[in-house]
């Protein structure tokens, strides 16, 4: 009977722990899909690695919440990983879970690239927004862009695409710059590329908006993009820590593969 009461109570807790985190979700964009990109840090071949294993981390959890991925964009490192890349992440709520992920994230380990097998660190920076519909109120006039058309990056032989189909647009107002090469038509990268600006111009005015709010209240405003919002260290111990919430957690292997929920669920917390 005691084990019977303990599995309902498991049971009834998740219950309630799921129904808190959907009120959690109630800003305007939360339910919309999400770009997330990756994008690593000083450090070569190291940081390149690290940008990979977050790109897995994060394709794991959404497998586990059946979320569908769509690669927009990908750099790959010269020697090992990834410099960049660039995701459409589909699903209910996707940007309201993901946007606890947006800042840099810090790793430390023995490098599997040192012969001397020191301890090295590494940086890699995630940008998280909303996917904005077309029916946004953002225009972006021909004068306010540059666009640059390129041959599409590919694995070698046959999978190179031979015709300039890759497209990079650049804000010139924002410094704002979006690739797309996943299609192999120069006009779908385009229009893609168009629906990720627009959506990046709508978060921008978002920030602003809510920035300016808080300086007249007089609260100081820490810096987001560019700080350091949780670090993974495999040695000389194991420890997964959010630098916000400072929840934490020893089990890494964990976390790498996708189960970062309790991260996102205290940050929720932490935002109301």
């Amino acid at each position: 009977m005691l084990n019977s009461i303990y599995d309902e109570y498991i049971t009834i807790k998740e219950t309630y722990k799921n129904f808190e985190l959907l009120t959690l979700l109630n800003k305007e964009y939360d339910n919309n899909n999400c770009i997330l990109e990756i994008h690593s840090g000083a450090g070569g071949t190291e940081s390149c690695d690290w940008a990979n294993m977050l790109y897995r981390m994060y394709t794991k959890y959404c497998e586990r919440h059946n979320f569908k991925i769509e690669v927009i964009d990908i750099n790959q490192g010269l020697e090992a990983g990834i410099k960049s890349v660039s995701i459409l992440v589909k699903g209910k709520n996707a940007y309201g879970y993901l946007k606890s992920e947006k800042g840099v994230h810090r790793l430390v380990r023995i490098s599997p690239f040192d012969s001397n097998k020191r301890r090295h660190t590494s940086f890699a920076s995630v940008i998280v927004t909303p996917e904005i519909n077309d029916n946004t109120d953002i225009v972006i006039n021909d004068s306010d862009v540059r666009i640059d058309v390129y041959r599409s990056s590919g694995c070698g032989g046959q999978g190179v695409n031979t015709t300039d189909s890759a497209v990079r647009i650049t804000h010139i107002k924002t410094g704002i710059v979006v690739t797309c090469q996943n299609e192999r038509s120069q006009i779908k990268n385009k229009e893609l590329a168009f629906t990720v600006l627009k959506s990046k111009l709508k978060l921008l005015e978002i920030e602003e908006k809510e920035n300016n709010l808080k300086k007249i209240k007089g609260e100081v405003m820490a810096n987001e993009f560019g700080s350091q919002i949780r670090s993974y260290v495999m040695h000389p111990y194991s420890l997964v820590k959010d630098h916000r919430t400072n929840y934490e957690t020893s089990n890494v292997d964990k976390v790498m593969n996708g189960f970062i929920d309790e991260f996102i669920y205290e940050y929720l917390r932490s935002e109301v």
